[in-house]
């Protein structure tokens, strides 16, 4: 049982209910995670808005969901690596791929947010040159940095919440 309370969309203020529903309309019902956010609303708005801008960055569907996987799972996040264990297969990885992915192991982006997720941020010369070596040029360094840190918002909320899981279940 989650420790935080959710926000019901019956009960939420104009604002809130308007994104929620929006979240709702987009993935075709509403996550706990987002009726968790919903109880800060400047939290709320913070992650959709940051959601929405990260999904304009030169990195793939694919490559973004290596990140969250990578991310999710250094994080120790079970609601995370459900929701998008479900995300990445629709985004074409197979399962095979996500396992790898979780582990840093599917491509240089997985294996970037696992390094940046494990160090705090403190890459050597030696992973920034391998990155770099794998085709990451320095915008794309900066944009996994940004998805690490809004996808680590949420496996700190999740691990701290006990968000009831409402994705298909994995072996996490």
């Amino acid at each position: 049982m989650s420790r935080i309370n959710t926000i019901n969309l019956d009960t939420t203020t104009d604002a809130t209910r308007t994104v929620l529903e929006g979240v709702k309309k987009k993935i075709g019902f509403l996550p706990n995670l987002f009726a968790t956010l919903a109880t800060a609303p400047v939290a709320l708005d913070t992650y959709v808005q940051a959601s929405a801008i990260l999904g304009k960055t030169s990195l793939s569907a694919q490559q973004k969901e290596a990140v969250y996987l990578a991310t999710s799972q250094v994080n120790g996040c079970d609601y995370c690596l459900a929701a998008h264990t479900l995300f990445a297969g629709k985004s074409g990885l197979s399962a095979q791929d996500i396992v790898a992915a979780r582990q840093g192991e599917l491509n240089a982006y997985a294996a970037l947010a696992r390094q940046l997720t494990e160090s705090r941020g403190h890459l050597s010369d030696t992973q920034i040159a391998a990155a770099r070596d794998a085709g990451i040029d320095d915008v794309k360094i900066i944009e996994v940095i940004a998805l690490v840190a809004v996808q680590t918002l949420t496996n700190y909320l999740n691990n701290t919440a006990l968000t009831d899981i409402d994705f298909p279940a994995i072996d996490a």
